[in-house]
């Protein structure tokens, strides 16, 4: 998810895409360690948006 896309969601939605973000990548991370994934990168990817999300969270808090 690119940054234009997370900066037009609504506060309830980015809460809920972070919600659904973490629990993917707890799931991601325990699959990895019983079985290497095919494409690891897939959890570097996911936790570089849930930082986006972060980040974007935090900033709308500060404004409000």
């Amino acid at each position: 998810m690119k940054q234009e896309e997370i900066v037009q969601l609504s506060l309830e939605d980015l809460k809920d895409r972070l919600d659904e973000s973490n629990e993917k990548m707890e799931k991601l991370v325990l699959t990895h360690k019983v079985s290497p994934l095919e494409n690891p990168l897939q959890i570097r990817s996911l936790r570089k948006t849930i930082a986006r999300l972060n980040t974007e969270l935090t900033k709308r808090n500060k404004e409000a």
